[in-house]
């Protein structure tokens, strides 16, 4: 993250580079949802106050923002963990023991589903079919997908976030 980019998360004001973005894209189609691509990489959320300046600068009603936000899974209204978990809760992977992973993680992390630990390390969500279900139970660890889980292989999916051996 840039130096103006961590600024703008302190005081949770756009940066003059979103705001370039922002101007370059108010004008055309599917604007909305480009612009909050860019806000979530920036931010690695949606601040509410954010949110709000969109609103402004795309002409657009905040009930619209939080339309396109609320819809989508991708979107997050809350700052999340440096290390992001996520087990698929589709039918196959539930079928197949979705639910131990999720619980295993959540007993080993002190946390529960959509939450994040006090220090800042990670956070656990629970998502739909990710499109792996010959691999179930799944689950996407920073963005890499691990398949065929079982309870005993979360302590190691967590040391392997913290670059320590389980």
């Amino acid at each position: 993250m840039s130096e103006t980019a961590k600024q703008a998360v302190d005081k949770l004001t756009v940066t003059p580079e979103l705001a370039a973005f922002i101007r370059e894209w108010k004008d055309k189609p599917g604007n909305l949802i480009m612009v909050l691509h860019r806000i979530q990489q920036t931010y690695g959320f949606v601040p509410r106050e954010i949110a709000f300046d969109i609103a402004a600068l795309l002409d657009v009603p905040l009930a619209k923002i939080y339309g396109v936000i609320t819809f989508y899974n991708f979107f997050k209204t809350e700052k999340t963990g440096r290390n992001v978990i996520q087990v698929c809760m589709g039918t196959a992977c539930y079928l197949r023991g979705g639910e131990d992973i999720l619980l295993e993680l959540e007993k080993q992390l002190g946390v529960g589903v959509n939450a994040t630990t006090a220090d800042g390390e990670f956070t656990i969500e629970a998502v739909r079919c990710l499109g792996c279900c010959g691999l179930a139970p799944v689950a996407v660890v920073n963005g890499v997908v691990h398949g065929k889980l079982v309870k005993a292989q979360v302590e190691e999916l967590i040391s392997q976030c913290c670059g320590t051996k389980a």
